[in-house]
């Protein structure tokens, strides 16, 4: 009986020896790289404004400021100092160019990739041309509620423009932005750096109408004030093409240029801050001292 059944064991041990053999010599297979186009979106693509040909160097006053920033970083850690560079860069070119990324680079001794990855990430940079005024509109829950979708309207009935478009005579640029931390006194906008907040449909147009008389009649062009020329800088400045200078009015009245009014940033209605419509409620009297807050009875 055994012997009839010795071959058929040796057969099928050869069998499960060859199999497990031709597994272990499995060879390996190179697949193709899976290409993410997500990760294929901040791209560099030259344009006409936008390309390595035009040259960019800060002026004498951001160099010192640049000196001043660098101060505040040791030596070896002087490119923690990428973002507010690239800041400086933005606001003297007008927008985030592959030059000015190269520029500040440049300085902080850095790979360009590792200044790349910065100017894309975070949206304070753009990457693109802005027009004078770069109108950023919160569409997040707070505004949401409190009609932000009216004042988005707005917006594009009257510039004539959608989301991420700018005006042909590159004077408005709209951009529908996630919270910008004014919740309460929502909806509002922010044009540059500043806040509109409290809005409603009309006194965001009339803000537009004012902010476009107040550029052309102190010779201000379109596009950011980098972009702007001559007359752009001087506008910046403080100085004014005409006669009559600009006058800053305190107590949230606006100021006035060349005869025409400009709201103040902040609220657009009758209160100043952020307190609620029964006026201040907290914090109203004096902050309590040592012998109010301390245990008298002398224990822990």
């Amino acid at each position: 009986m055994a012997s009839k059944l010795a071959p058929w064991a040796l057969r099928s041990g050869g069998r499960a020896l060859r199999h497990g053999m031709r597994q272990q010599r499995r060879g390996f297979q190179v697949s193709a790289v899976a290409r993410n186009e997500s990760g294929f979106l901040n791209v560099h693509r030259d344009t006409s404004d936008n390309n390595l040909s035009i040259p960019f160097k800060f002026n004498t006053q951001n160099e010192n400021l640049i000196k001043e920033v660098l101060s505040r970083y040791p030596s070896q850690y002087k490119k923690a100092a990428v973002m507010p560079l690239l800041d400086l860069g933005q606001r003297q070119h007008g927008f985030t160019s592959i030059s000015v990324m190269n520029e500040v680079a440049r300085i902080l001794e850095m790979p360009p990739m590792r200044v790349y990855e910065v100017a894309t990430f975070y949206t304070m940079y753009n990457r693109n041309p802005v027009g004078r005024y770069h109108v950023q509109c919160c569409t997040t829950t707070p505004c949401q509620l409190n009609g932000s979708d009216g004042i988005m309207t707005a917006i594009k009935e009257h510039l004539n423009i959608e989301d991420g478009e700018t005006t042909p005579d590159n004077m408005f640029t709209l951009l529908e932005v996630e919270c910008l931390g004014a919740c309460v006194n929502a909806p509002m906008v922010q044009i540059n750096d500043d806040y509109y907040e409290d809005l409603t449909p009309e006194k965001t147009k009339q803000l537009l109408i004012a902010l476009k008389e107040a550029a052309e009649k102190t010779g201000a062009g379109g596009h950011a004030p980098g972009l702007a020329g001559e007359a752009g800088k001087e506008e910046v400045s403080g100085k004014s093409t005409g006669k009559q200078p600009n006058v800053m009015k305190l107590g949230g009245e606006g100021y006035t240029a060349q005869g025409v009014s400009i709201p103040a940033p902040g609220p657009l209605s009758s209160r100043i801050s952020c307190e609620n419509s029964k006026g201040q409620t907290s914090l109203i009297g004096d902050p309590p001292g040592p012998e109010e807050w301390m245990r008298q009875d002398g224990a822990l």
